[in-house]
């Protein structure tokens, strides 16, 4: 049998367990339960901040909902991209929090982060991290894919020069990692310098050093959603 002082230490572990945690990740600069409802319920209307590219790539039609306390992101058949769900995150270092499920074997859910000032690459995108029921994968978009130069080449179905195929070379790192599908799950996604981490579940999947991390200023998290995706419980965080 445990002494009383050991229960109560013991009681008191998870608490300051997530205390030490979330003072590692740094300073809270946002954060949404989305537990609220929308004025219309045909209107994206979330309020708190929060943007979507509905308008703009999927002819005004409705793909991110308040439901139930959480954030529901569904694509439109008449969108001719992932949606985006946007929000500022002005940070050299930092991280974000959330929960999140998946409700099919085809979903995923990405958290990129981008600065529209960034003219080298293409609509700013920076870095990401990418979850799908069987992998996560982390890119750097900045010095890959995204690359000005190398996302203009393959739109205009350009052949790339030997250096443009050089630069696409380990610029991303795919993890296995089972994540069930239909089912809450907790996801940590950090930066520091030039390496992004991801834990889901309070267990480290596995982190990705590049130098397009390592841009100095990420002003904006997008979630993308290429099917279905829902969120609750965002927290955006601040180191330094």
């Amino acid at each position: 049998m445990k002494p009383p002082v050991l229960i109560a230490v013991l009681a008191l572990l998870p608490a300051l367990t997530t205390s030490v945690f979330a003072a590692d990740l740094g300073k809270v600069i946002f954060q949404d339960d989305f537990n609220r409802t929308e004025s219309k319920p045909d209107i994206e209307d979330l309020g708190n901040g929060w943007g979507t590219n509905s308008k703009s790539r999927a002819k005004g039609d409705k793909q991110v909902a308040l439901k139930d306390g959480a954030l529901r992101i569904y694509i439109s058949a008449q969108a001719d991209h992932a949606v985006s769900v946007t929000h500022a995150a002005e940070f050299t270092d930092g991280a974000v929090t959330l929960r999140f499920m998946l409700e099919d074997e085809k979903d995923s859910l990405g958290l990129d982060f981008a600065d529209a000032q960034c003219k080298e690459v293409h609509a700013g995108h920076l870095c990401a991290a990418k979850i799908s029921p069987k992998q996560v994968q982390i890119i750097d978009h900045k010095t890959g894919g995204m690359r000005l130069d190398i996302h203009d080449a393959r739109t205009e179905k350009k052949p790339l020069t030997d250096e443009q195929k050089k630069a696409l070379v380990g610029k991303t790192q795919n993890l296995p990692h089972a994540t069930e599908v239909g089912k809450w799950h907790e996801l940590e996604v950090k930066i520091e310098g030039d390496e992004m981490s991801v834990a889901i579940d309070g267990q480290a999947v596995g982190s990705f050093h590049s130098p397009g991390i390592a841009h100095p200023t990420k002003r904006m998290l997008r979630f993308s959603v290429p099917r279905n995706a829902v969120v609750d419980d965002v927290k955006i965080y601040k180191k330094g």
